[in-house]
C-alpha cells in the first residue's frame, strides 16, 4: 500500500479559506483551531518592482489527511471543497512528481 500526501500550489490560491473551514468542520474543531490554515504573504514590493501578495494553505499537525473519508474513496475535506482546485490529492509518487514540474510554487505534505 502506498502512503499518500497532499500537493499544494501556491501560484493560484485565492485566500478564500474553504479548505479551514471543511477542515474544521471535518475534524470537529473549535473556531480557533486548524487542520489547515491559509496564511498571507502580505504585499510587499519585490526588488524588482514588482507587488508580491500570496496565500499559502499550510497543514498543521491536526492534519491526517482525512484518514476517515479517504478509507471510504472519498478526498481530503480540504481538496473537495478548494475552490481553485490548487489542493490535490495522491501517492507520494504522483505529487512529487506534479512538485518536479511546478517548482518552488508548490510543495508536498505528509502527515
Amino acid at each position: 500500500m502506498s502512503q499518500h500526501a497532499l500537493y499544494l500550489d501556491f501560484e493560484f490560491c485565492t485566500g478564500c479559506h474553504s479548505c479551514e473551514i471543511a477542515c474544521r468542520n471535518e475534524l470537529g474543531l473549535p473556531p480557533d483551531g486548524f487542520g489547515i490554515k491559509v496564511l498571507e504573504d502580505r504585499p510587499r514590493m519585490n526588488p524588482d518592482g514588482k507587488w508580491n501578495w500570496n496565500y499559502i494553505a499550510y497543514p498543521t499537525e491536526l492534519c491526517n489527511l482525512c484518514e476517515q473519508r479517504t478509507e471510504k474513496g472519498l478526498l481530503p475535506a480540504c481538496v473537495q471543497t478548494c475552490q481553485a482546485k490548487v489542493l490535490e490529492y495522491g501517492t507520494i509518487e504522483e505529487c512529487a512528481a506534479k512538485l518536479a514540474d511546478k517548482g518552488s510554487k508548490a510543495t508536498i505534505f505528509v502527515p
